[in-house]
């Protein structure tokens, strides 16, 4: 099974560009981030046309997530245990939820598509709850994963967080003054990893960024931050044979300001059939 993970920066304005490499690229499971629409608004009959089932989870014109897959998808969720929500200025711990999560069982795999809130600045409410969503996060991964051990379960998406200086190659976004790159984010997803998760990627593929910011020939010259990730249990991580970062579809005509991020998984197919042995 080859799943991937992509923050589309709307899903309306790329259709073409996603069901595209979707279909290029042999995609099964495609989680996608920031699709900027509501469900009725998705363009489902692109990637229906291609052979994918979706279910999508959106508010409005922000955020958003989604899950296309060649497979059945079951056990549909909009959010995970203890997830926080944001309004501006709204005090108590009962703000609305946002569109930034969505997880479906997907051939034996417990797939999360996330969207983790930016930060904006280090003294915006935002960082405090970009914080908050992290480590209820890591409490709901920590509790299933002791309920489960032998899940396989995957974190994948946008985490807007630069892990270790060597993920950042941009010198515009410096410790201090930046978010993605502050003590308290970077230790919110080691302690996201010590819940039972771990990079799936960057062991197979040593070097690379996910993100190039529009401005500046921040992609011209290579000034990229790694900040899109695939989580995963040891189940999950156990089967994973092969992974790419593609790199080629920040190019060309409205390219995303990310690019997917994909692996490749040895997982047996529910419907195959399994041959009978005779004693």
């Amino acid at each position: 099974m080859r799943l991937a993970t992509w923050n589309v920066n709307s899903v309306r304005a790329r259709v073409d560009r996603i069901v595209g490499f979707a279909e290029r690229a042999d995609v099964d499971v495609l989680a996608m981030q920031e699709i900027k629409c509501k469900p009725e608004q998705f363009p489902y009959a692109a990637f229906e046309a291609a052979g994918y089932h979706v279910e999508a989870h959106g508010l409005n014109q922000w955020n958003g997530v989604a899950i296309a897959s060649r497979e059945p998808i079951e056990d549909i969720e909009y959010s995970f245990t203890g997830m926080p929500g944001f309004k501006k200025g709204y005090e108590g711990d009962d703000a609305p939820l946002e569109a930034r999560a969505i997880g479906a069982t997907v051939n034996g795999v417990k797939v999360w598509s996330l969207y983790v809130p930016n930060g904006r600045s280090l003294d915006d409410p935002h960082y405090a709850y970009k914080l908050r969503w992290l480590e209820a996060l890591r409490q709901h991964t920590a509790d299933a994963l002791a309920a489960q051990p032998d899940l396989s379960i995957a974190l994948v998406g946008d985490f807007n967080i630069i892990p270790t200086d060597a993920d950042n190659g941009d010198p515009d976004i410096v410790e201090g003054v930046s978010t993605h790159v502050s003590p308290a984010e970077r230790e919110a997803f080691q302690a996201l990893l010590g819940a039972g998760v771990t990079d799936t990627v960057r062991p197979l593929i040593p070097t690379g960024y996910t993100y190039w910011d529009y401005q500046r020939l921040k992609f011209p010259k290579d000034q990229g931050i790694r900040i899109d990730f695939i989580l995963g249990s040891k189940a999950f991580a156990d089967a994973v044979s092969g992974a790419s970062i593609e790199r080629d579809e920040r190019k060309g005509e409205q390219p995303s300001d990310h690019v997917p991020v994909v692996v490749d998984l040895d997982v047996a197919d529910e419907d195959e059939d399994i041959p009978m042995i005779f004693g």
